[in-house]
């Protein structure tokens, strides 16, 4: 399935049908992220329900603490 993750194009396995499961697919640290999909921001407590669809656009933003 073709969706777009950041602005660009990928192929995800057709077992990934959450957001969550893109999430941990990824090996991403879901606390420390923000999602839009299809230019509306997700609550993470949201992500299971979201399923991704060909052609979703998605932004993951990575919040990075430092000092």
């Amino acid at each position: 399935m073709m969706v777009k993750i950041n602005g660009r194009p990928e192929t995800l396995p057709q077992k990934v049908l959450t957001l969550e499961e893109l999430v941990a697919g990824m090996g991403l640290n879901p606390e420390r992220l923000v999602i839009e999909h299809n230019l509306e921001i997700v609550p993470r407590e949201a992500w299971p329900g979201i399923r991704i669809q060909g052609n979703d656009n998605i932004e993951i933003v990575s919040f990075v603490g430092g000092g």
